[in-house]
């Protein structure tokens, strides 16, 4: 299938590189501060205690669904009063977790791709966690980023991808969405009007029969090849 594409909007975690490693990581980077700086707290809340806190938190406050960051803020001053530590040192204890949250081992084929992709249309970030692109090191491929935090509003719900479409200058109709989320990317991008592409690296099963994505690739490198081809109908005839 081809169509004209003006710009693309892409996920990150799980598109770009997976998050599993990433959490694993943070969690045991967090303890080792906190055993350090916070040592009350390490001992009351070890990573499963913290871990179950945090989400107590989240249910608590879902007001605050959007807003990764200040849910693990919050959930580190609950776990230092309730320890006897100073909760001013929530602010170092997070600086530490999203510095590793930030360190990201991409997928193989993601870096070259991203260029690629960039060569041919402006590229944005919409995503639902809290990474910055800028700290990860490649801002340089994208025109912005927008997140669950600064719109107010997580995907799959359409504002987000419509704010992204008019900081775009761009219908939704002109504009493809590319992710690995079924429900928050696919679908999310479907129902707001703009294209889609489905990045399913694991080879599941597309669960719905009254939709589909416009795409679907297990690579980032597939749909820059498709691209290729699309901004270059004549190479179709050759």
């Amino acid at each position: 299938m081809h169509f004209p594409v003006r710009a693309i909007t892409l996920d990150l975690d799980d598109t770009l590189w997976p998050f599993a490693p990433i959490g694993a990581r943070v969690e045991q980077v967090l303890h080792e501060w906190l055993l350090q700086h916070c040592p009350g707290t390490a001992q009351r809340f070890p990573i499963a205690a913290m871990r179950e806190l945090r989400e107590r938190v989240f249910i608590e406050r879902p007001d605050l669904a959007h807003d990764f960051s200040q849910l693990r803020k919050l959930s580190l001053v609950r776990a230092m009063e309730l320890s006897g530590d100073d909760p001013l040192h929530a602010d170092a204890a997070f600086e530490t977790f999203y510095a590793e949250r930030n360190r990201v081992e991409f997928y193989p084929d993601s870096l070259a791709a991203l260029e690629r992709l960039a060569a041919r249309v402006p590229l944005a970030a919409i995503s639902n966690g809290n990474a910055d692109l800028a700290r990860v090191g490649v801002s340089a491929h994208f025109v912005f980023q927008l997140g669950a935090r600064e719109h107010g509003t997580p995907k799959p719900a359409a504002s987000i991808f419509h704010a992204a479409c008019r900081q775009l200058a761009l219908a939704p109709s002109e504009v493809l969405h590319v992710g690995d989320d079924i429900e928050m990317d696919v679908v999310g991008a479907h129902r707001a009007g703009l294209r889609s592409c489905w990045i399913n690296r694991e080879g599941a099963r597309w669960p719905h029969a009254d939709l589909r994505p416009d795409l679907e690739f297990t690579t980032l490198a597939a749909l820059a090849d498709w691209l290729d081809l699309a901004q270059q109908p004549e190479l179709l005839t050759a």
